[in-house]
């Protein structure tokens, strides 16, 4: 059968996983019957006798990684990231609480399953994995940041990683920055004084338009990649509090527990700051496309701009 063909986010993650291959050999990949849209099935192409599909079985697919991890080998899991939630439990107890080195990739994350509806986007699935010991977080902005991030995850970073990712959707976010992937590090991708914008994954496309739209109002602002939700860093985001004395969080998920009740956390510890917290509130829905749903739930730049606005009313809370 012929490979799949290179198209978007999760094809670069299948690209580098078969660079991988030919660098570690006790690499090994398992999808749970979705290998061709996660893109790992090219890998199994290459590597047969190191490709795993173990059906519609997520919760086994996780305990079958956690016994490869535990024999010694680099285990790869992908799938759906709504998906990959019904193995939560697994994830936790057979994963976690060992601290094995299970790499999981979460694909179609958010809304970039747009037509499949509510049932298909993961809109929780940040908020239940950053509450689980050991589980790091990682959640990258495009493909640059996937080209960053990806082979440092899986070559250098030890114990349990979650990398979620979308389906297709990856405007050009972070191609003109220059920037190693360290885990537990932020970066800045626009400096500003008068309010900081915090958010990962493709929604920092619409946090960037909404800076350029605010310069044009005279409001100065900063754009936090936080690429890496858990660890997380508390360093850059103090030092953006004190320096902007408002924060505006934006993610392609609920607020409930996700990125903005994260930064919230280091917030109300480091240095509180008047902030506001923009994503979803509720299920999702079937589209057209990932940006007639963040226009229909109102996770856009023009929300962001009248957000940041109402923010700086609150006051200037900087040292």
């Amino acid at each position: 059968m012929e490979a799949v063909q290179l198209t978007g986010m999760r094809d670069v993650i299948g690209e580098i996983l078969i660079e991988l291959g030919k660098e570690i050999s006790d690499l090994v990949v398992i999808t749970a019957d979705v290998g061709k849209p996660t893109r790992v099935y090219n890998f199994g192409q290459k590597f047969p006798d190191r490709y795993y599909n173990v059906g519609i079985a997520e919760q086994h697919m996780i305990d079958f990684a956690a016994g490869l991890a535990s024999a010694g080998a680099l285990p790869i899991v992908a799938a759906f990231a709504m998906f990959i939630l019904r193995a939560w439990e697994q994830i936790r107890n057979t994963v976690a609480r060992m601290n094995l080195n299970v790499k999981i990739v979460a694909t179609h994350a958010g809304y970039s399953d747009h037509a499949d509806g509510s049932s298909h986007q993961a809109l929780e699935d940040i908020a239940v994995m950053r509450v689980i010991p050991h589980v790091n977080v990682v959640v990258p902005a495009d493909i640059a940041d996937i080209r960053r991030s990806f082979r440092a995850i899986v070559a250098e970073v030890r114990g349990p990683v979650y990398y979620r990712i979308g389906r297709d959707y990856a405007p050009p976010i972070t191609e003109d920055h220059n920037y190693e992937f360290t885990l537990g590090r932020a970066y800045t991708l626009r400096d500003g004084h008068d309010v900081t914008i915090i958010g990962a994954g493709p929604i920092l496309y619409e946090a960037l338009i909404a800076a350029e739209m605010l310069k044009k109002m005279g409001v100065s602002a900063s754009v936090i990649n936080l690429l890496s939700i858990k660890p997380i860093d508390v360093d850059t985001i103090e030092k953006t509090a004190r320096a902007t004395g408002r924060i505006v969080t934006i993610e392609e998920h609920v607020i409930y527990g996700g990125i903005g009740s994260a930064v919230a956390e280091v917030i109300a510890e480091r240095y509180p700051v008047p902030m506001r917290f923009i994503g979803a509130k509720t299920f999702g829905r079937s589209a057209k496309s990932v940006r007639e749903l963040l226009d229909y739930f109102n996770i856009n730049s023009k929300a962001i701009v009248k957000t940041c606005l109402e923010v700086i009313k609150y006051g200037d809370r900087r040292a």
